[in-house]
């Protein structure tokens, strides 16, 4: 369970819009039919997000430490609308509770998320003026009575915070020395000696991700799940805490399921729901892990982040593509969130455009719906086919044919298998297995036989060749060979090590990348990129973050920004839970 932490005072400023309801002083035993509401629309409100108790519902080693000074962070109020309700005829004076619901700025504009602050709006006060009414009248036996006499008051001021895990971790971190995020914090700002007219309860922090994840788990609605971690949440502004003795933690938790049972919510508590689902234990285990867990975001999580990246440009032989030339449905699920969350996906790759989009149809990435279609922007053949807007084809480079004859006449010659690829065609030179599984394993298009090295040269546009042979094979004979002969009029590169790829003169697939960014109107700036190849070293330069897998070439991997996990280790969805939003 949680611990509780004093601390001094570090202000947050907040730009709010709080709800406030006017009740008589006389009587705290209200129903909803009888309170009647007025919202108020200031230009801005002040409040102490820090220098507060903090709650949360997760397990303690039992450690008390002073507060260290913490540096301002700052959230923006989103817009809400106006409502009005016209006020109840009463001489009596009013008791104003003023509540302020606030979404912390990194999160997305998301209609779930506003839509869930509008019902917050309504639900807050209604919990508020059945818990007052309840410590009012009843006697108990383990709560704080600081605040007693809610008669003496004024106005009553609460602001709820909706975040995501980062924020509320980092809270966490500072004031409660525990890395990891939890589902909420309550920071009280009441001070008794003061004696000020104004009862200033504190703020409720509560995680979006975290209550996600559990409103899965308990199989209840993410609304049921903030309306249990906000009930909890106030009833520790209001001093009770679980913490203290089982008799505290039964008094809370009766307290938790009255509340919700009587406002006609889920009934059962924060307390009794973790106990239920073994929560305490599987949270801290689950979030005490090393940093890189803590730093990557959990699948289903985006939504609760913006991009930080308008495009992620990906690879796709030994990078989205795993040992068995797969995609996984790991990296296929982290491929359609981001493009859920309006993040652009281009394919940047070695293979063909038909091969790329028979390989995404497995996992249901191509199409009109997916990443990839004949419509959508694409870098094929190591740049030397580039699609722009609606995949309009907007550049094509072609290989020497002098170096394709070549090229021929050594394929036959030592018995070589060889490869040319024409746009959408593949044609070689003779049978052999390995020009076989280029297709069966690789999904390029079925090489066609030639029947001469003329036949060849004739049938098609060449854009790029690859011999085949063992990794041993390609570095001792044909790299060294091929790297001479091609002088000025053809490169030599590498996607994986058993083949070898003969391409254009001054050409890349990162030229082809810089290519298509011009044409769409993106800076470079505004991209990630994720390779293994050193094909793939000039577009994660390129990019704004270039992450280089660690199945990658070790040249690739020292140009990279960060190196991330194996291909085999679904690399690609680990990038994008890590470093996209």
């Amino acid at each position: 369970m949680a611990s509780t932490i004093s601390r001094a005072a570090a202000t947050l400023s907040l730009e709010r819009s709080p709800t406030t309801f006017s009740i008589p002083r006389s009587s705290f035993n209200l129903s909803p039919t009888r309170c009647t509401a007025r919202f108020v629309i200031p230009s801005s409100s002040k409040s102490s997000l820090f220098g507060r108790r903090f709650h949360a519902l997760c397990r303690d080693d039992g450690r008390r430490r002073l507060p260290r000074p913490m540096r301002i962070v700052s959230a923006s109020n989103k817009e809400y609308r106006k409502m009005r309700g016209r006020p109840a005829k009463s001489k009596e004076k009013q008791l104003e509770l003023s509540v302020s619901i606030c979404i912390e700025e990194e999160l997305p504009d998301d209609p779930e998320i506003s839509s869930i602050a509008e019902l917050l709006r309504l639900n807050v006060p209604m919990a508020m003026k059945l818990a007052f009414d309840r410590i009012t009248d009843l006697n108990y036996k383990t709560r704080d009575t600081s605040i007693q006499d809610l008669g003496g008051f004024e106005s009553i001021e609460l602001s709820v915070l909706l975040c995501n895990d980062e924020f509320i971790r980092k809270l966490n971190k500072e004031w409660r020395d525990e890395d990891h995020a939890t589902d909420v914090l309550s920071m009280s700002e009441h001070i008794p000696e003061l004696n000020l007219p104004v009862l200033m309860l504190g703020d409720i922090v509560i995680s979006m991700e975290t209550a996600a994840r559990q409103a899965e788990e308990r199989g209840h609605t993410l609304i049921d799940e903030i309306r249990i971690l906000m009930v909890h949440g106030l009833l520790h502004l209001l001093g009770f805490d679980h913490e203290i003795s089982e008799d505290a933690e039964e008094e809370m938790e009766e307290e938790e399921e009255f509340v919700l049972k009587s406002l006609g919510w889920k009934e059962k508590g924060l307390i009794r729901s973790a106990y239920d689902a073994e929560m305490n234990e599987n949270l801290h285990i689950e979030n005490s892990n090393d940093k890189l867990s803590k730093d990557k975001k959990k699948e289903g999580s985006l939504r609760f982040y913006r991009p930080k990246f308008k495009y992620i440009f990906c690879d796709m032989d030994g990078t989205l593509l795993n040992s068995k030339s797969q995609v996984s449905l790991t990296n296929a699920r982290a491929l359609k969130e981001a493009s859920s969350r309006g993040v652009k996906i281009v394919i940047a790759t070695g293979k063909a455009r038909p091969a790329a989009i028979s390989v995404l149809q497995m996992v249901d990435l191509a199409g009109k719906d997916g990443i990839i279609s004949e419509h959508t922007p694409g870098v094929f053949l190591q740049g030397l086919l580039v699609y722009g807007i609606n995949g309009r084809e907007i550049f094509k480079r072609n290989l020497d044919p002098n170096v394709c004859r070549e090229a021929g006449h050594y394929s036959l010659e030592h018995k070589v298998p060889l490869v040319a690829f024409c746009q959408d065609r593949c044609l070689t030179l003779f049978n052999h297995p390995l020009v076989d599984t280029l297709h069966t394993v690789y999904h390029e298009p079925k090489a066609e036989i030639m029947p001469s090295v003329e036949h060849m040269v004739a049938a098609a546009d060449i854009q790029k060749l690859i011999f085949f042979d063992t990794a041993e094979g390609i570095a001792t004979n044909l790299r060294p060979y091929w790297s001479k002969a091609t002088g000025d009029d053809a490169n030599v590169v590498q996607a994986v090590p058993d083949m070898l790829e003969i391409v254009p003169f001054g050409t890349s697939k990162g030229s082809g990348v810089k290519l298509l960014l011009d044409h769409l109107g993106v800076s470079s700036k505004e991209i990630m990129a994720i390779g293994d190849g050193e094909n793939d070293m000039e577009m994660l330069e390129l990019a704004s973050l270039g992450v280089a897998l660690s199945n990658g070439s070790e040249k690739t991997k020292a140009v990279a920004d960060v190196i991330g996990v194996s291909n085999d280790e679904d690399g690609v969805a680990d990038a994008i839970y890590r470093y996209a939003f």
